[in-house]
């Protein structure tokens, strides 16, 4: 499709991917969907910052950069205000757990003065995702400060340590690996999470999956219709 606008959609699981990708849509002889006057491939990277960024990069190097690349999925909430099922969009990340420990508590390697504060692409130590379509959608999805890490929390002691670090709206294990990607290699980027869960003492009774899937699949319906 001459002049289509080519979207690649980043999840770590195949439900997400599901949920992210479930548009009324046709399908090309290569497995790319087309609907309107948009292109969408779908990359399932698996979990973590690790799979992430190799995924991406590795997709990268065999295919033309897309014009936007959507990070979808599911997240965990430390607000009140942010509960299970809510669809929020983060304008800010970091690697959480990045950094070192002393006798004095965590540091990151900016305090340690390992990495500079503002090294590319980092902003005063955070990844930030700046274009028209997150402007955009600002004023409908609810912007949040997310945290990425390597361990999903499940501790009241970790909890403590991370929200009096960075005081972070939600927590997610991929998402600063994608920002940090797709800034690197100029790519326009925006991630879209739907709270599963309370970040709390684990209790996975309590979380959520089924809702929040559902209700990211429609705010991605609603994004790829509106961007038609």
């Amino acid at each position: 499709m001459p002049g289509a606008l080519r979207i690649l959609i980043v999840t770590a699981t195949g439900a997400e991917a599901e949920a992210a990708s479930g548009i009324s849509s046709a399908v090309t002889p290569n497995g790319t969907l087309v609907s309107g006057n948009y292109e969408i491939e779908s990359l399932v990277t698996g979990v973590g910052s690790i799979s992430t960024a190799w995924s991406l990069l590795k997709w990268l190097s065999s295919n033309p950069k897309p014009d936007l690349a959507i990070n979808a999925g599911i997240a965990g909430s430390f607000r009140d205000g942010i509960e299970p099922g809510d669809v929020v969009m983060p304008v800010l990340d970091c690697f959480a757990d990045a950094g070192i420990e002393t006798r004095e508590g965590f540091v990151t390697l900016w305090e340690a003065g390992l990495q500079g504060l503002n090294d590319f692409p980092f902003r005063n130590g955070l990844l930030v995702p700046e274009n028209s379509l997150v402007n955009d959608l600002k004023v409908k999805i609810r912007p949040v400060k997310a945290i990425t890490v390597n361990t999903a929390t499940g501790t009241a002691a970790t909890i403590q340590k991370l929200t009096g670090k960075y005081d972070p709206d939600i927590e997610t294990m991929e998402g600063a690996a994608f920002f940090y990607i797709c800034l690197r290699e100029n790519i326009p980027c925006v991630a879209i999470r739907s709270v599963s869960n309370r970040v709390e003492p684990r209790d996975r009774s309590k979380w959520q999956i089924g809702p929040a899937l559902r209700n990211l699949s429609g705010t991605m319906q609603e994004l790829l219709l509106k961007m038609q």
